[in-house]
């Protein structure tokens, strides 16, 4: 059950829209070619708790074999563009034109991100959702080839894991996110953790660059979506706890992302 308040719009204020997600509402849309709005606050919240993500033996090999090619914020429009289209299990989608380009607006200031996956050069799945203070909003992902979302939620919970996010946010629970560990909680044990998470003072819009961004977590500045990004460049093994900052343990040269990826899932202090 949800609660809906409809609005008819043609455009949302993404600073507007960062202060629905800091009190535990976000916008929907019945279809893609509607432009009215309505905005939801779930009686039960899915949430992925980062210490409790379910790595499969299957999902683990994927990852460490590396047949695709995983980045972060480097097709942000592909991916929305991707979760908005029409798919077999999902005919019409809740992303109308005003809510992609109040993410997009998000985007360029900072706020919201993206994970892609490609085969080739070829997009062949991906997310993207919001960041602000510790939380990070998911808003929507797709998949055009086995695996794919399932990859892009590895790599986005370790993200999180290494940046020092402490709440993930899922929305609505499903059968995929069950799988991979999500829970749901109630309205107010959402509210309580939201509280907690929006404490921890946002990087958003910094300009904090990937070297930067691991120091600046370690530091305890605040959570950096770009912390991982150092360690990948230095091919570290990393030990680190959800909400911590990461630490590395020793350094390998040769050690493939997605095995790098794979020891974080593995690693809960």
């Amino acid at each position: 059950m949800t609660t809906p308040r409809p609005t008819a719009v043609t455009s949302i204020d993404w600073r507007m829209l960062l202060k629905a997600y800091a009190i535990g509402i976000f916008p929907m849309s019945d279809d893609r070619d509607d432009d009215d709005i309505f905005w939801v606050e779930p009686e039960r919240r899915a949430i992925m708790p980062l210490d409790g993500f379910h790595l499969s033996a299957s999902l683990a090999r994927s990852l460490r074999r590396g047949r695709v090619r995983v980045t972060s914020d480097q097709a942000f429009a592909d991916v929305i563009a991707g979760c908005a289209a029409p798919a077999s299990d999902r005919p019409q989608t809740w992303i109308n034109r005003p809510i992609e380009a109040a993410a997009r607006a998000l985007f360029d200031a900072g706020y919201a991100h993206s994970i892609e996956i490609w085969a080739d050069d070829t997009l062949v799945g991906g997310l993207y959702g919001i960041a602000l203070g510790g939380a990070f909003f998911g808003e929507s992902m797709f998949s055009r080839q086995s695996d794919a979302s399932k990859i892009a939620m590895a790599w986005l919970v370790a993200r999180l894991r290494v940046g020092g996010y402490v709440l993930l946010d899922c929305q609505f629970m499903t059968d995929h996110l069950a799988r991979l560990g999500a829970i749901e909680i109630s309205r107010a044990d959402y509210r309580a953790r939201l509280h907690s998470a929006l404490s921890s003072p946002s990087t958003a819009g910094a300009g904090v660059g990937a070297a930067a961004g691991a120091g600046a977590a370690a530091a305890g500045a605040g959570p950096v979506w770009g912390a991982l990004d150092g360690l990948l460049a230095a091919g570290a093994g990393v030990a680190v706890g959800a909400g911590s900052a990461p630490s590395c343990s020793s350094s390998s040269a040769d050690s493939s992302p997605g095995q790098l990826i794979v020891q974080l899932l593995t690693n809960t202090s």
